[in-house]
Order: C-alpha cells, then sequence, then structure tokens
C-alpha cells in the first residue's frame, strides 16, 4: 500500500470531537474503568494554570452549589411574602365583611393599604351625591367620567402612567404621582374605582398582574351591596 493509501484509510479512521464526545456520554462510567487517564487530562484554568479534571469537576460542582442556593433563597423569600401577601390579604377581607356603612368601609380599605401592604397612596371614590360622609370620597358618576372617563369605558384593570387630569383625580392630595393601578367597582353599574398610586413611574406598569387589587374590588363591590348608601339602615 502506497503512502498515500495509508494516509487516506488513517484519516477516514480518525475520531474528530464530536464522536469522541458523544461516546462519553453514552460511556459515563469511561473513567471509572480507565482511572489512569485522569492523569492525562488537564484543563486551562482562568488564573491562566492547568488544573486536573477532578478540580475542574469540583470549581464546577462548587459554582453549581451556589447557583442553586441563590435560586432556593429566591423561593424562600417569595414563599415569605407570598404567605405575608396572603395573611394581609384575609385580614383586609375580614375588616371589610364586618364594615357597617361606605364610611367605615372606605377606612378599612385605605387604612390596610397603608400600613399594612405599604402602598404610598391608596384612593377609593364611590359614586353618589357627594355629602360629608367622613373617610369616604363620594363623586358624581358625570363627574368621574369626565376626568377618568377612559379609564371607566373599558371597566378593566388598568397599570401605568396616566394623564397628569386623572392622577390629580384619583389623587388630589397625593402630590407627584408617577403611576398607578386602577379598577374600577362595577355591578351591572359602575359604582366606583379603586386605585393605588406611587411617586415611582416604575412602581405600577402595563406588564404587572391586577389580580389582587382586582380580588379586592370584587370584594368592595359585593361588600357594598349590603350596605346603606347614606350610612342609615
Amino acid at each position: 500500500m502506497s503512502g498515500t493509501n495509508e494516509q487516506a484509510v488513517a484519516a477516514e479512521h480518525e475520531l474528530d470531537e464530536d464522536q469522541v464526545r458523544e461516546y462519553l456520554k453514552e460511556h459515563a462510567d469511561f473513567f471509572q474503568r480507565h482511572p489512569d487517564m485522569l492523569d492525562h487530562l488537564h484543563i486551562s484554568h482562568a488564573s491562566g494554570s492547568a488544573v486536573s479534571l477532578v478540580e475542574k469537576q469540583v470549581s464546577v460542582l462548587r459554582e453549581r452549589n451556589v447557583e442553586m442556593r441563590h435560586r432556593l433563597n429566591a423561593l424562600t423569600a417569595n414563599a415569605r411574602d407570598n404567605d405575608l401577601l396572603y395573611e394581609n390579604t384575609r385580614h383586609l377581607v375580614l375588616t371589610l365583611l364586618e364594615a357597617r356603612d361606605r364610611e367605615n368601609l372606605a377606612k378599612a380599605f385605605t387604612v390596610s393599604m397603608e400600613q399594612d401592604f405599604k402602598v404610598e397612596h391608596a384612593s377609593l371614590i364611590l359614586f353618589g351625591e357627594p355629602g360629608s360622609e367622613g373617610d369616604c370620597r363620594l363623586e358624581t358618576a358625570d363627574s368621574a367620567r369626565i376626568e377618568i372617563g377612559a379609564i371607566l369605558k373599558g371597566r378593566k384593570p388598568m397599570c401605568g402612567v396616566l394623564r397628569k387630569e386623572e392622577l390629580g383625580y384619583l389623587f388630589p392630595n397625593a402630590g407627584d404621582i408617577g403611576s398607578a393601578a386602577v379598577v374600577p367597582l362595577v355591578a351591572g353599574e359602575e359604582l366606583g374605582v379603586v386605585a393605588v398610586g406611587s411617586s415611582d413611574a416604575q412602581r405600577y406598569h402595563s406588564g404587572m398582574g391586577t389580580l389582587f387589587l382586582t380580588h379586592i374590588a370584587d370584594v368592595l363591590v359585593r361588600c357594598m351591596a349590603h350596605l346603606p348608601r347614606d350610612g342609615h339602615a
């Protein structure tokens, strides 16, 4: 056989990297059966020096361990946050159910938002003839449609940066508001609106969920169905 033919045959049977990788994947115990091969394997370290395969494996496992700890810490923190959210929501719902008039209903909502949920600004506006019901803010439905008609029209939760006039109507004494989450109170007819706001323009945005505020809005609507409109039985 000529030298050229021998070279061609050798090239044909030469293993490439992909074949080696596939072989090692299919024979995971290769280095257990041939432990002496570990002495011939060295991997460049970030510092430039060479480390053994075992040292590299230990390093990789250590990095994975750190990553897993970070994930576990994040899951634990989320669990604690969810537990706190559940307890605060449960307390708020029970307090709303105990309200005997709209004034107490409004007070329970705003106090809980500020003290339990640490909301920067909270607003509950009920539609009716403006009067002196203390903590309960009453506005006519017509005036609300003039000021926040775009929000009420869809009858759906809205999050994000609203118009200055809309924010001024929802939070008249709050100063500068950067963003807000708003949910109309609807039970066939428009009963009012509930809103939370923040001076941070990024706090409430269109991509965030409104499940919690919608849940509270549903509870408020059902509570209002059993309360007198004028504070008397």
